[in-house]
């Protein structure tokens, strides 16, 4: 006999964990059902913070990656800015001002396959600068690194390292030839092994089933991420992707709340494409997500953290730090 919902959320809620057929038969339940029972399950685990977070593109453009949805690759025809890494400065005030507004934490995102040896330390830098000058913690996506790398990196006040998955194992293929996905997950365990904590999920609705989207979702949950962030594909002119349609919105709060279920007490944080839901995400913090990266995209405009603000109170959160 199959689970109800119902049974599903207690089962969860008392410890246990949904398989991954579990998950697939919740995905053809009724949508008010899940959401209502994701979201018991967010307040049960998680309580009424919301970890909020902003992004500085700090290398822009000219990738050698072939990531079929990214307007930095260079494999693709778009208009993205391209410049190399950003000052201390410039980082140091862009901090200052994030932190100014209520934001926690602060991710400094680079185009490429990695950082050089002295584009590194031209970051770390940057790193001990910002923790100097704010309380903000610092999260650091700089591409494929190794432990020794990801450990200057601790050492300089990052505290956290973000590298998505993008999507299953088996889709991935379909997305980047230039790496792999054992590379996407050498380079998490490298981080957690120099002692750094995790910000890792991926972009929906590039062409995936709800299966991909489940295998992500536990192979997250199998590395032990806290911080998992859903990206809604925005397809970009000159892509490979730019013709995908867009989820609906009942399809983004589902998968949302699959990932609580299967995620119990990560943050979920909505990401990329939140922009284009006509209610900015309001739907999706009601279904399970509890985080956000606020105010501009890489290269994409984003909601305001103003706004983001706001409607956290409307919806009964207050901003807090939360590594499960």
């Amino acid at each position: 006999m199959k689970e109800t919902v119902r049974q599903a959320a207690d089962r969860v809620l008392a410890g246990g964990l949904i398989s991954r057929e579990e998950a697939l038969e919740l995905s053809r339940q009724p949508l008010e059902e899940l959401c209502a029972a994701a979201d018991e399950i967010r307040r049960h685990f998680c309580g009424s913070g919301f970890d909020i977070c902003t992004i500085v593109n700090a290398k822009s453009g000219r990738c050698p990656e072939d990531c079929k949805y990214c307007a930095q690759s260079a494999h693709y025809a778009t208009p993205t800015q391209e410049y190399p890494l950003m000052d201390t400065e410039a980082l140091v005030k862009e901090a200052v001002h994030h932190h100014r507004q209520g934001v926690l934490r602060y991710s400094l995102v680079t185009s490429g396959r990695k950082l050089s040896a002295k584009e590194l330390e031209e970051a770390a830098q940057s790193i001990r600068a910002i923790r100097e000058k704010t309380d903000l913690q610092v999260c650091v996506s700089f591409g494929l690194l190794g432990e020794e790398e990801f450990r200057l990196l601790k050492a300089a006040g990052a505290s956290r390292v973000h590298c998505n998955l993008e999507t299953s194992r088996r889709f991935f293929p379909f997305i980047c030839t230039t790496h792999s996905y054992e590379d996407k997950l050498n380079t998490l365990r490298a981080a957690r092994s120099a002692g750094l904590s995790l910000c890792s999920g991926g972009i929906l609705g590039m062409g995936e089933t709800m299966e991909d989207r489940v295998d992500l979702a536990l192979t997250l949950r199998q590395l032990g991420v806290k911080s998992v962030p859903v990206n809604f594909l925005n397809p970009i002119p000159g892509t490979p992707l730019a013709g995908q349609e867009l989820l609906s919105p009942a399809e983004r709060r589902r998968v949302i709340a699959l990932f609580r279920f299967l995620l119990p007490d990560a943050s979920i944080r909505l990401a990329g494409g939140r922009g284009q839901m006509p209610d900015k995400g309001e739907g999706c913090f009601l279904s399970g997500a509890n985080a956000a990266i606020s105010g501009d995209m890489l290269t994409t405009a984003g909601i305001t953290v103003e706004t983001d603000l706001a409607l956290l109170q409307k919806l009964g959160y207050h901003p807090a730090l939360w590594e499960g």
